[in-house]
């Protein structure tokens, strides 16, 4: 994946988030010369785009995706290999107070993307991230297969599901040509790790209540998700990226990456674990099973297989590994350590981890206290 990627131009939207700003650090790592387009961050919350300094490790314009004419402006003079767009309106909640906000950015905002792709002269492929909501949710025990009913019922997961239509039609409107670009759509789980802090999220919630020494109140503690560590998807975006460079054509297609059934537990017993990681912190817990205001899906899971067999990518981290690294993340910034250092460790050795005992959680640990001495 190192030498695929290497000295690549790569167009990354979405760097000011969460996940794009993870992303845009290991293809720093990687030696990719990595372009990236976003909204301005808003104020009033701290971010890990800021706690990286993202900004200074990409190329970092400002455009808003779901203008046309802001965005092919920002990517005017950029001749990409390879596009990741990760820039959303990421969160269920607030597609319920901002519907068309949502449907504007997820829907609208990835045809804008891909249209502008798709202009690119050496472009080799596309990865649009979605989310495992963008399925038709029955609240089956198994977990949603590629080739499963797509849609949703709230806002964010509706709009998810026709992201992936656009995909589709562009997939076969514009990306059929023979050695053409190749494009996939990438499906994950609920995602945690550290520089979360975004609202209404659990995890963020979590070290929020930590830090300040309050109690917090969690909403839907039965509600059972596939929970799996940043770094586990974001390995399969950019394996699906390296294969794209590689011209392998067999990618053109959707990709669940989702954690193994261990990783596939309830609200209440992921908090549970981190109340536990957090010690000698205090963390007081109020389950909430009355709050019923915004309906969310009870049971979802996904099935990885085809991500298994045809990438040879797999879950490396245990719950508990996953648990410990996102604590010292936090523990570390608030220590006011190096941030971008103490990161790049964390995926110095997530890629060095293995499913088997010999990566401890002890293993974890040591390495991140070592940062913060």
């Amino acid at each position: 994946m190192s030498q695929a990627l290497a000295g690549r131009r790569i167009l990354l939207t979405g760097h000011t988030g969460f996940k794009g700003g993870w992303l845009a650090l290991w293809l720093r790592r990687l030696g990719a010369d990595t372009t990236a387009v976003a909204l301005p961050l808003g104020g009033g919350r701290p971010s890990l785009f800021d706690a990286l300094d993202v900004a200074s490790m990409v190329r970092h314009r400002v455009a808003d995706i779901r203008s046309v004419e802001q965005f092919d402006a920002a990517v005017a003079d950029l001749d990409a290999d390879i596009v990741i767009h990760m820039a959303a309106q990421s969160l269920v909640r607030r597609s319920y107070a901002d519907p068309i906000e949502t449907f504007h950015t997820n829907v609208v905002g990835t045809a804008v993307v891909l249209d502008a792709a798709r202009r690119m002269p050496s472009l080799r492929g596309v990865v649009v991230v979605t989310s495992d909501k963008c399925y038709s949710n029955r609240e089956w025990p198994w977990g949603y297969r590629e080739i499963d009913r797509l849609g949703g019922a709230d806002p964010y997961s509706a709009s998810k599901g026709c992201a992936e239509l656009v995909v589709d039609a562009y997939r076969n409107s514009f990306f059929r040509e023979p050695g053409g670009p190749i494009i996939a759509s990438a499906r994950a789980g609920n995602v945690f790790g550290g520089g979360d802090w975004s609202e209404d999220r659990l995890v963020p919630d979590v070290v929020r209540a930590v830090t300040a020494g309050q109690p917090i109140s969690v909403r839907n503690p039965r509600s059972v998700r596939p929970w799996q560590h940043v770094l586990e998807p974001l390995a399969g975006y950019l394996m699906l990226a390296a294969g794209m460079m590689e011209g392998n054509r067999a990618i053109d297609s959707a990709w669940n990456f989702g954690p193994d059934s261990a990783g596939v537990v309830d609200v209440e017993t992921l908090v549970s674990a981190f109340r536990e990681a957090w010690k000698p912190r205090a963390l007081e817990v109020q389950f909430d099973r009355s709050d019923t205001s915004r309906p969310e899906a009870g049971l979802l899971s996904l099935d990885s297989s085809k991500a298994k067999l045809g990438l040879g990518w797999h879950p490396r981290l245990t719950m508990e590994q996953a648990v410990t690294l996102t604590v010292d993340w936090y523990r570390a910034h608030l220590d006011h350590a190096e941030m971008r250092a103490f990161s790049e460790r964390q995926i110095e050795q997530y890629v060095a981890a293995t499913a088997d005992p010999v990566a401890t959680v002890t293993d974890f640990t040591r390495e991140a206290t070592k940062l913060c001495a």
